[in-house]
């Protein structure tokens, strides 16, 4: 029997489809080499006498995918939030980010938000970091160390920024982002990746967007921004851009939107029909944030309108403008808002369901993939599409906070009520992740992938650690 070979017991919820949650009560996920070969009510006989990491009772979900957090601003998360976007930005995120550049400081700041991203339900991030090279790889380091898979990006700003939080000039800026990415190409990480990372068009020149564009293409790298997020941001981009037809455009006539690697871009509250043709041409992924759309006052994204239309969703938490690193939080307030927009805004479009929102941050974007979650047959069919891979995040539950399970719950309706009884029992940005991990302890994740491959290996040697399976290195966004 392959030594890499096992099974996960307990209760096994996934999305089959965007619509619903399937679910293996007292299931088993068995995973060989990394890779999950099915979920099945009775553990086939070919996979006998494999070792049994017997979970019972617990409930084994995807891992979720925060596809937009900015890691420098999870101090000072829960702050400012009286505030517009940009108001906010310079009272709070420029001065907190300018910190960055003492080393010491990064050092402190990264070790807490590495720690508990990783003692949250987040297996997947895509992270901003700041402008500057050596901390922003210090992050990355740090990240690499929690075996977590991320894309990490070093932050582009070389106009309408504080002095002390400004690049020089466009090409300072380029040099020190190819410095810093062959940097990171030498130290060869397995599980963090760079991300080109123009903070947003306001804050970059066009020499600067026309060389990151270029610098995308050349190197197949993926590329993450910011897009119509907030009113007054729109109306500056119109004015420093008044040859666009809309905000989008200011990305796609600069070549950030072409090439190899994908695009993310935050928010897109406010994408007109030209911008949404835009996003769909090139299949960029939208990451709507729907904690920090509120806290900000900056609108409610048409996610179902983006669904409809067959684009790239995937959820983020945007701390600091989203106050917790809880993906179920964020996979709530997605519902949430969705209900508000129906009610408020357009009734043609129904809102999301909680299915639906768990999908999203567990399926929908997975690695830069469209769709790529579990697919075929029916628990216990052993007609599961074999190219996923599994890791069960560890507990490390500390404090007093426990949640059990509830009685004569399935673990799908479980599940649902997870999405709530998280955000309720939490005081977001107050508590933070640890708090979170023992709120979860009843939980383990695994994450489903296409495309992936991995190999066993202990994460942590805790009481809490269950056995690990490492994915591979990500697929290219």
């Amino acid at each position: 029997m392959n030594e890499n070979a096992f099974a996960i017991k307990g209760d096994i919820v996934w999305s089959r489809h965007n619509h619903t949650l399937s679910w293996a009560k007292d299931g088993y996920l068995v995973v060989v080499d990394g890779i999950v070969q099915g979920v099945y009510q009775e553990l086939p006989a070919e996979y006998e006498g494999i070792r049994i990491v017997d979970h019972t009772g617990k409930l084994v979900i995807p891992g979720m995918n925060d596809i937009h957090v900015h890691a420098p601003q999870y101090s000072f998360r829960g702050m400012g939030m009286d505030l517009e976007l940009l108001e906010w930005l310079n009272t709070h995120t420029f001065p907190e980010e300018s910190k960055y550049a003492d080393l010491s400081y990064a050092e402190r700041a990264y070790d807490i938000f590495s720690d508990d991203l990783l003692h949250s339900p987040t297996t997947r991030a895509v992270v901003f970091g700041t402008m500057h090279v050596e901390p922003t790889e210090l992050l990355m380091d740090k990240l690499e160390a929690t075996g977590l898979k991320t894309y990490v990006g070093k932050v582009n700003m070389d106009r309408n920024s504080p002095d002390y939080l400004c690049e020089k000039d466009a090409a300072t800026s380029l040099a020190d982002t190819v410095r810093w990415l062959n940097d990171v190409e030498a130290k060869g990480y397995a599980n963090t990746k760079p991300i080109l990372t123009p903070r947003f068009t306001p804050t970059c020149s066009d020499e600067l967007m026309e060389g990151l564009g270029k610098l995308k293409q050349e190197r197949g790298l993926p590329l993450q921004s910011h897009l119509s997020e907030n009113l007054s941001e729109i109306d500056w981009v119109h004015g420093l851009a008044p040859w666009s037809t809309c905000y989008g455009e200011t990305y796609e006539h600069f070549g950030q939107l072409d090439g190899e690697g994908k695009t993310v871009m935050a928010h897109c509250n406010y994408s007109t029909d030209e911008e949404i043709a835009i996003l769909k041409k090139h299949n960029v992924f939208v990451a709507t944030c729907p904690q920090s759309n509120m806290q900000l006052s900056s609108g409610i994204a048409p996610i179902r309108r983006y669904l409809v239309e067959g684009m790239n969703v995937g959820l983020g938490t945007d701390v600091a403008g989203g106050a917790s690193l809880s993906m179920f939080r964020a996979v709530a307030d997605l519902v949430g808002c969705s209900k508000l927009r129906w009610r408020l805004v357009d009734q043609n479009l129904k809102p999301l369901s909680t299915a639906e929102a768990f999908y999203i941050a567990t399926v929908l974007w997975q690695g830069g993939h469209l769709r790529a979650g579990i697919r075929g047959g029916r628990p216990g069919s052993g007609r599961l599409r074999p190219a996923y891979d599994a890791r069960v995040q560890p507990g490390g539950a500390r404090g007093a906070l426990y949640v059990p399970r509830r009685g004569g719950w399935s673990p799908r309706r479980e599940v649902r009520g997870w999405c709530t009884r998280a955000v309720s029992a939490l005081a977001p940005g107050i508590l933070g992740a640890r708090r979170l991990s023992a709120l979860l302890e009843p939980l383990l994740f695994f994450v489903n992938n296409d495309q992936l491959r991995g190999h066993v290996r202990p994460l942590r040697t805790d009481e809490r650690s269950a056995a690990v399976c490492d994915h591979s290195p990500l697929p290219r966004l």
